[in-house]
């Protein structure tokens, strides 16, 4: 199993390192195309969610982003230590409601929920973890 793992601050400065790193991992283990788009996507949500509400005044979370691949798939795993929150535990949007009726927010993890096969929250102490996994063998 490949295993690589990178700790940075929650700014939005870090995530084109954070996308190279997946990109690079992706290319190391050759990971298809369209299973490095789903997490790239998963990526850019997720980081963007820990910066935009798991940060306090004055206080600026770390998050460890970890990212495993085996031959059955690959996992992607973030740890921050911003306020607790169970993304998992918001309702799924309307998505047959129109534009117009619907609220602001939530389809990004929507989204990364549908194309992973499993996604799980845990919170470790006084960590929240993510946990995104997709199998290398989709339908």
């Amino acid at each position: 199993m490949s295993v690589r793992r990178a700790r940075v601050p929650a700014e939005a400065a870090q995530l084109p390192a954070l996308m190279g790193l997946l990109g690079e991992f992706c290319s190391e283990t050759q990971l298809a195309p369209a299973h490095q788009a789903a997490f790239e996507l998963a990526l850019e949500e997720i980081f963007t969610n820990i910066i935009k509400h798991g940060t306090r005044p004055g206080i600026v979370p770390w998050v460890e982003l970890s990212l495993a691949a085996a031959a059955n798939g690959l996992t992607m795993t973030f740890e921050d230590d911003g306020p607790q929150f169970d993304p998992l535990s918001l309702p799924e949007p309307d998505v047959t409601a129109s534009l117009e009726e619907r609220p602001l927010g939530g389809l990004g993890m929507y989204l990364v929920r549908r194309m992973m096969d499993a996604v799980d929250y845990q919170r470790v102490g006084t960590r929240n973890r993510l946990t995104l996994t997709r199998s290398a063998v989709q339908a």
